[in-house]
């Protein structure tokens, strides 16, 4: 069963209050990990991108020639 709350930032941080050291500390550490974990895919996802091959100049060229080579041809 999942229990969904639609509560605010300073209600969350009332509760947060009301909570003993010991579980503000478990609480910070928790949402530290989640935190970290969300960092890392974001850095995966990052260097995915930049080691992704990469069209040269000719390539690239190449291609818009033949692009505009294609929407010229099409029937109009």
């Amino acid at each position: 069963m999942e229990l969904k709350v639609n509560i605010g930032y300073r209600q969350v941080l009332e509760l947060v209050d009301q909570l003993p050291e010991r579980d503000i500390q478990k609480l910070i550490r928790k949402i530290q990990c989640k935190f970290e974990s969300h960092e890392k895919k974001r850095t995966s996802i990052q260097e995915l991108i930049l080691q992704a091959p990469t069209w040269t100049d000719e390539e690239y060229n190449d291609f818009l020639e033949n692009r505009t080579h294609i929407n010229q041809s099409k029937l109009k």
